[in-house]
């Protein structure tokens, strides 16, 4: 059986202790490496993550009204995950199913991750297919 290692502040922890959360630099350095994300920086200072043109995930300063991470959500998990503990809709942004967290620390690494995943594979799958094409998300590696 292998260990899962999770790197955090520049050293690692095996699996077997207590789950561990990222910070906004490293949820910065994931969203870049999912299939074909793009960064800018917007409206003071938040970083926009964004697939086919489309935002996915926002990480704004902190004290920002937008929350400190913002993702898309599954429509179909909205409802619940908006009013689970730590989120909340969010600003601007609920109408699309967005969801805010003021604090990181609320998720483990691993559920970042893999909300943020899912985020991006929403916004992937509904881009239009030629688009999807053009930036290589064609076929089922991009939705979960």
């Amino acid at each position: 059986m292998s260990l899962a290692v999770i790197e955090r502040g520049g050293g690692t922890v095996g699996s077997g202790t207590l789950p561990l959360t990222v910070t906004p630099r490293q949820i910065d350095a994931y969203c870049f490496t999912l299939p074909a994300a793009t960064r800018t920086v917007q409206w003071e200072g938040v970083v926009v993550f964004k697939v086919g043109g489309k935002m996915f995930c926002l990480i704004a300063p902190p004290g920002h009204s937008v929350g400190r991470i913002s993702f898309k959500c599954a429509p179909e998990h909205y409802d619940a995950l908006s009013r689970a503990e730590g989120f909340r809709p969010a600003p601007y942004l609920a109408r699309a199913k967005w969801v805010a967290l003021d604090d990181p620390k609320t998720l483990t690494a691993a559920e970042t991750k893999a909300y943020l995943r899912r985020a991006h594979a929403v916004i992937a799958a509904a881009l239009p297919k030629r688009k999807q094409a053009e930036l290589g998300l064609g076929g089922s590696s991009t939705v979960m």
